[in-house]
């Protein structure tokens, strides 16, 4: 066996993923903002890309990407690309989309809609969803964090070393308003005696809000009480037993503030007005911005869907430009690069968009009766009876669900929300666990002064239809956030 270098030519088969199908895959998971962000980024870095305007008008819903009309001298969309005669234009995706052509990315792109299955249409709305408007946010005032409010009213009423000793207490005071590190380990780290830095806290526990700096519960609210000038001995004695009033002896509570039933109550009612964690409204976290993917209306017997086309501005590649530079060879080269990922990208944002509206429109045949009647007519729904329906891998309906919103007459909704486990139900259908809830929640809410146990919330579920065992119902009334009877009785006497 010689032991020489030498070269082999083996063939083998592997399925891989290309760059291309990766960020298709990619692209149906990507919220609306970061497909505005990515398209942006695409358009920066090539020049023959360039996003047109939102509303153009179409005259008749094309069958085509060839019967888009251009919208701008020396431009040319989509239909242009796929079906003109350039060699890139030519070059086909590494994703076997189907042969079915997304012809518009809103139903408020043509003049009319074919009516679908169940009486869903494409069919636009009128009502301006995809106008520009102004943006209010730009005038609302930045944001402030507990941090810089409590430096700035520090700075203003202490100077020298009690001002540095207590921006180091309010460098450790976390989100909540409490003071993260010990005192003691504080003044060791520093260098300084214990009463100093007690008396530096005392200062930071002055500002506001009030209640910031405290060390613990008890001394967040006595703060508070302070302030209010509510701090007497009984308001000091049930401040110290927190745990009782969690528990609710109310009897061992009277004995020990020595006051009565009138003055106990009085005294809790104060103490839920406190603020448990004070800190909490500087929170410096900006609110993210959720714009809906997918409108719903009512149109006759049927739904109007209509994908929000104000999210993603139109693209479209610019000839004028390809045809000043590419004279030359080394240039009409890396132009063609350029077609072709352009071509790529709008085959792949038309294909992601007619993935969305497919994956909608079948949400909403399934969940006609929550369109209709609310939440208590939620059914069960899985991601393979929705992939199975619309013929496609649940792999592709999964990031579809992901991150999009649904506005509909009854508010703006996940898609994921539509997909819930259900418990049996009489009609043998089976209701969905949102269903349930609500119907949970409407008992408790009527209970008035006879409270429901949880065996009596199944005796009037199962009155309802719903085959539902006891532990069911603590699970999805601990998820809402619902307390047991016992809670429930005890905070009815406190007076909530």
């Amino acid at each position: 066996m010689a032991l020489a270098p030498r070269l082999d030519l083996r063939q083998s088969q592997s399925l891989v993923m290309t760059p291309q199908l990766q960020q298709a895959i990619k692209l149906l998971a990507l919220s609306s903002m970061e497909i505005e962000a990515f398209i942006a980024e695409e358009v920066e870095r090539n020049p023959v890309l360039e996003t047109g305007g939102q509303d153009a008008p179409v005259e008749t819903p094309p069958d085509d990407f060839a019967d888009l009309p251009s919208t701008q001298s020396g431009e040319r969309d989509s239909g242009d690309v796929l079906n003109g005669s350039d060699a890139a234009a030519s070059e086909a995706l590494d994703v076997d989309f189907s042969a079915e052509t997304f012809h518009h990315d809103s139903a408020s792109d043509s003049v009319g809609g074919a009516d679908g299955m169940l009486g869903l249409s494409g069919g636009g709305m009128s009502s301006g969803f995809d106008g520009d408007g102004p943006d209010f946010d730009s005038f609302a005032a930045p944001d402030i964090s507990l941090r810089d409010h409590l430096m700035a009213q520090a700075g203003a009423v202490l100077s020298g070393r009690m001002l540095f000793l207590a921006q180091q207490i309010i460098e450790q005071i976390e989100p909540t308003g409490y003071l993260g590190e010990d005192l003691l380990a504080m003044a060791h780290r520093l260098g300084v005696p214990l009463a100093e830095m007690e008396s530096a806290l005392a200062e930071v526990q002055r500002l506001d809000p009030t209640g910031v700096g405290a060390r613990n519960l008890s001394e967040c609210l006595a703060l508070q009480a302070r302030e209010a000038d509510r701090y007497d001995p009984c308001m000091a004695k049930l401040i110290d037993n927190l745990d009782l009033v969690a528990k609710g002896a109310f009897e061992q509570l009277k004995r020990m503030c020595r006051v009565d039933d009138e003055d106990l109550r009085d005294m809790l009612i104060e103490l839920r007005g406190y603020d448990p964690k004070p800190g909490c409204r500087f929170e410096s976290e900006s609110s993210i911005s959720v714009t809906p993917d997918i409108f719903v209306t009512a149109r006759g017997s049927g739904w109007a869907i209509e994908l929000n086309s104000a999210n993603l501005p139109r693209l479209l590649i610019n000839r004028s430009y390809v045809a000043e530079l590419g004279q030359d060879k080394t240039t009409r080269a890396w132009l063609n690069d350029c077609m072709a990922d352009a071509n790529w990208l709008i085959k792949a944002m038309d294909q992601r968009q007619r993935t969305i509206m497919k994956v909608a429109t079948e949400i909403v045949k399934q969940q006609d009766g929550f369109f209709r009647g609310g939440v208590a007519h939620l059914r069960p729904l899985t991601l393979r009876q929705v992939a199975g329906s619309i013929d496609m891998p649940e792999s592709t309906v999964s990031p579809v669900t992901s991150t999009k919103y649904l506005h509909c007459d009854r508010g703006l909704f996940d898609l994921k929300y539509f997909f819930s486990s259900g418990v049996q139900s009489a009609d043998g259908d089976g209701a969905s666990a949102e269903a349930v809830k609500s119907h949970i929640k409407t008992l408790i809410d009527g209970e008035g002064a006879k409270i429901l146990s949880d065996d009596t919330l199944v005796d009037l579920l199962t009155a309802k239809g719903f085959d539902i065992a006891r532990r069911t119902v603590a699970k999805y009334r601990e998820a809402m956030g619902i307390g047991s009877s016992v809670q429930r009785r005890r905070q009815k006497k406190m007076g909530r």
